[in-house]
């Protein structure tokens, strides 16, 4: 593409800037003056600040790289799980009496010191779930299950019931590899 001498130098600033050409008719760019417009007109222009370099969205993805690590290097370690389990919730609830508005707050409290014990012995790349359930020890049953969708040669969990005069607590913790 050709241009005359006065086409180039009234487009290069806009060259320069990453803007576009392509709505200047050859009759506008000789009607521009040395304002670099025409008379009466207002100008648009749409440019990159920068146009090489990469929009915000592909600067903020992480690239992670593949392990190719197909199983658990060390396996969840349900015993002492089941050790931490029992510690926890004889010393928390030995002595405590069934009191409804104050069991949620209990099992939250019992589910985050279990949690906190547990990543301590922990093996890498395990996710744990913590549910610990308090209720009132009167002569009733009470039926709790859970199921989970996992790997059975590497995920597993660990539980244990702790019973006394007023209450009755279930805790479970669940182990499940990130592969």
């Amino acid at each position: 593409v050709m241009m005359s001498g006065m086409a180039k130098d009234t487009t290069a600033p806009l060259w320069k800037k990453g803007g576009s050409l392509s709505s200047l008719s050859g009759h506008e760019l000789r009607r521009r003056g040395a304002q670099g417009r025409p008379k009466g007109s207002k100008s648009t222009a749409s440019y990159l600040d920068e146009p090489g370099q990469p929009d915000d969205a592909s600067r903020l993805t992480v690239q992670m790289g593949n392990t190719y690590q197909l199983g658990p290097p060390k396996h969840f370690p349900a015993v002492t799980v089941n050790h931490i389990l029992k510690d926890v919730l004889t010393n928390c609830l030995r002595e405590e009496n069934y009191e409804p508005e104050l069991c949620g707050q209990r099992a939250k409290t019992i589910s985050e010191i279990i949690k906190a014990r547990v990543k301590d012995v922990m093996a890498p790349r395990y996710k744990l779930i913590v549910v610990v359930h308090i209720g009132q020890l009167d002569g009733q049953s009470i039926l709790i299950g859970s199921r989970c969708l996992w790997d059975p040669k590497s995920d597993t969990f660990s539980s244990y019931v702790f019973r006394n005069s007023s209450l009755f607590a279930l805790a479970n913790v669940y182990g499940v590899y990130l592969e």
